[in-house]
């Protein structure tokens, strides 16, 4: 049998010319973008609370509309600040309190507590000029760290770093050693010459002469290689092997006034009262060289006991206590004291604080 596809049942519209057709799919275009843009007008403008930005029915009906039956009376109140707001804001205080913002931009001009203290606001000058300079792109937890400040050091809390808080960092008294993996395995495997260098040092007497620095009436003394954020030369030189495994380390804080690394003693009968580090960005690293029995390290409540050849990885911002309860022919503890980056602080985040807490040369 013969078939032509004129005996095909369609509709007569199927058979419509190319302009015709044209048409079509231009006004079927023109729908979709004209949709596209309804949905688009309609999504909250930031730092405005959710308000929305188009003055169509649904909008003014979300903002303040009042509707009874099918007939709505809803007139837009939009103030005159809203309509002129830009559309990057700062933080809004609910973003705060879920610690959002991390990579949200910061405006420069937003106010500063009045009552923060004067090291506060040279740090958020400082954080200004960086931003001036490259961006404030992923300083959000920096620019909300300092503002809160304030508010923290009115608090009595296990953990409050004297100096800066960055926020959103999770945090406990003692990190495992994956924290650091590379930097602990690199200071451990070098625990022989390390070792070798400090008892050098140490027999040609603890006095301001040979490079140490007395700390108090405790029995405490330090031999700094890095005082913050600036090495020590002449000590350098007497240490080349240990000089050479600290910069070695892929988290070594040696560019801001936050990092320190040197050889720490403790002598007997000795007990450091309970303090607060400076910042919660920092990690200290204790690789223990001479560990007497009775010395015990006490972080957040957690005791803890060094041990020789192996680290230690704590954050000292929490409340700590050191205490060496041995007699006194135990002779000192001794450590080698690294500071290394908290692992949550993003890069962008460190070179922003090495900009901020410039060493003084």
């Amino acid at each position: 049998m013969y078939w032509s596809i004129s005996t095909l049942p369609f509709p007569e519209y199927v058979e419509l010319g190319f302009h015709s057709l044209s048409g079509l799919l231009w006004t079927l275009l023109f729908l979709f973008l004209w949709h596209c843009y309804r949905i688009g007008s309609d999504l909250p403008v930031p730092g405005h609370g959710g308000k929305l930005k188009s003055n169509s029915r649904r909008s003014m009906i979300s903002r303040s509309g009042v509707c009874i039956g099918t007939k709505c009376s809803a007139r837009s109140k939009l103030s005159r600040s809203d309509q002129i707001a830009p559309f990057i804001s700062m933080e809004t205080a609910k973003d705060e309190e879920q610690g959002q913002g991390y990579l949200t931009p910061v405006l420069s001009h937003s106010l500063f507590p009045a009552q923060a203290s004067a090291e506060a606001k040279k740090l958020y000058a400082a954080l200004q000029e960086y931003a001036k300079r490259y961006s404030w792109v992923g300083m959000g937890r920096i620019h909300k760290g300092l503002r809160e400040q304030v508010r923290l050091n009115d608090l009595s809390t296990i953990q409050k770093p004297h100096l800066f808080f960055l926020p959103d960092v999770p945090s406990v008294p003692f990190f495992p050693r994956d924290a650091h993996r590379h930097d602990i395995e690199v200071l451990e495997s070098n625990y022989p010459a390390i070792l070798a260098e400090f008892q050098a040092v140490y027999q040609r007497g603890i006095d301001h002469k040979s490079g140490w620095t007395s700390l108090g009436a405790k029995s405490q003394a330090v031999f700094p290689l890095y005082s913050a954020g600036v090495s020590v030369a002449e000590n350098c030189r007497s240490c080349p092997s240990t000089y050479r495994t600290l910069l070695s380390l892929r988290t070594f804080i040696n560019s801001n006034s936050l990092g320190s690394a040197g050889f720490w003693l403790l002598g007997p009968g000795a007990t450091l009262t309970s303090s607060y580090g400076p910042t919660n960005t920092r990690l200290r690293c204790h690789l223990g060289l001479q560990t007497p029995a009775l010395c015990e390290l006490v972080v957040g409540g957690e005791p803890q006991c060094w041990s020789e050849g192996h680290c230690l990885l704590l954050d000292d911002s929490f409340l700590h206590t050191i205490s060496h309860k041995g007699l006194p022919e135990s002779g000192p503890r001794v450590i080698l004291n690294v500071d290394l980056w908290h692992p949550n602080v993003a890069a962008a985040e460190r070179q922003a604080l090495d900009f901020m807490f410039t060493p003084d040369l």
